[in-house]
């Protein structure tokens, strides 16, 4: 029989799948994946159930109905000023999706692609399957602080493209003023593209601002922002995302997005549309909601053993569990607090390529009190 992709054939099961069964085997506390608990706007979910019977049911064009691109391009405005305009939104099923039309559309083969360890598990899968080569350049823990020359190096007549997360899943950095000035001249010098992960853009925290790159001079034309309302309001399962791009910038992206999904499901555009319009006080207090939630289970972690790492944005908490005496790798760690303490984590070396640190755990904040508290008094007993 002839192979399959080599590319996707070389992938294994993802971390978040892996570690999401185990701890429904074991009846753990999954504070692995990313799902949130307990933040769901209601107002925005009746606004879907009305939609669901008001219709539309049929094809919405590719591009996304025009309420949401409008409401997406007045967001935008509102927020970060880049003055941008239905015409340059485009509607994806998710932020994943997005960020593959975005690749797919850009990247021709032999391009490289400067992406910046640890980084979200779609991203090498992607650009390889693009035809594009990556180009790995690393944060150093454990304040994740950005090499300069290391990304500079990594630049060269090939580049085509930076992915850049911010704020960045799993370490929770938020890229500051200097250091995105420094990674525009670098695009500038090199005449690269940007493709910009922010689908955490309102979780900041610590007074840390998010800043879109987008927003810098000379960057307007250079960079494609992926966005998410599963993130903006807790519904991760609506699968809904955009991408906004320049006229010139969005085509490419929007003829790969064609054959992908073609589009999302109406009802949820208009939902989405809604609550970007109509629900700004929940946007604005969810920020302050998470991180008081994240500092509950850092100080808890803290007092068990673990030492937990900075995290200025996102969902996620890592934490270094070596003094706790754990003589396996973070796989190990991940997999036993399942099976022994009920409590699930991912592991911090899934989303590195290659010489991944091994001592770190992500854990999600993004749940309920409760299940923060009964996650900590399961890993204090255990671990007692």
């Amino acid at each position: 029989m002839p192979s399959a992709n080599s590319v996707f054939s070389a992938c294994g099961t993802t971390i978040f799948e892996t570690m999401s069964r185990l701890a429904q085997h074991h009846g753990a506390i999954n504070l692995g994946q990313g799902f949130p608990e307990g933040l769901e706007p209601s107002p925005v979910i009746e606004r879907l159930a009305r939609a669901v019977i008001d219709g539309p049911h049929q094809y919405p064009s590719m591009m996304g109905i025009p309420a949401l691109r409008q409401a997406v391009a007045a967001h935008e405005n509102r927020f970060w000023a880049t003055g941008v305009d239905e015409t340059e939104v485009m509607v994806t099923s998710g932020a994943t999706e997005a960020l593959a039309a975005c690749l797919f559309g850009l990247i021709e083969p032999g391009d490289e692609v400067v992406v910046i360890e640890p980084l979200y598990d779609s991203y090498l899968p992607i650009i390889r399957r693009a035809g594009g080569v990556p180009r790995i350049v690393r944060l150093q823990a454990p304040d994740w602080s950005l090499p300069r020359q290391a990304l500079a190096d990594a630049f060269g007549p090939k580049t085509k493209v930076l992915m850049l997360n911010s704020p960045a899943n799993p370490c929770g950095k938020v890229f500051d003023a200097d250091e995105l000035a420094f990674i525009a001249q670098l695009l500038e010098h090199h005449d690269a593209y940007a493709v910009c992960d922010e689908v955490y853009e309102h979780l900041t925290y610590d007074d840390r601002p998010h800043i879109p790159l987008m927003s810098l001079p000379g960057m307007r034309g250079r960079c494609a922002k992926v966005g998410s309302a599963g993130k903006i309001f807790s519904l991760t399962g609506w699968k809904v995302g955009w991408v906004v791009a320049a006229p010139a910038l969005l085509a490419p992206i929007a003829k790969a997005h064609q054959f992908l999904t073609f589009t999302t499901a109406p009802a949820l555009q208009a939902a989405v549309a809604w609550g970007l319009e109509h629900a700004g006080a929940y946007m604005a207090n969810l920020p302050a909601t998470l991180a008081a939630r994240r500092d509950r289970l850092a100080q808890g972690l803290a007092e068990i053993g673990l030492a937990p790492l900075p995290c200025h944005g996102s969902y996620f908490l890592s934490a270094d569990f070596r003094p706790l005496g754990f003589k396996g790798d973070d796989r190990d760690f991940c997999t036993h607090i399942t099976e022994r303490a009920g409590v699930t984590a991912i592991p911090v070396s899934a989303f590195f390529e290659t010489d991944a640190p091994k001592h770190y755990a992500r854990f999600c904040f993004a749940k309920t009190d409760q299940a923060i508290d009964e996650a900590l008094s399961r890993l204090r007993r255990y671990f007692a």
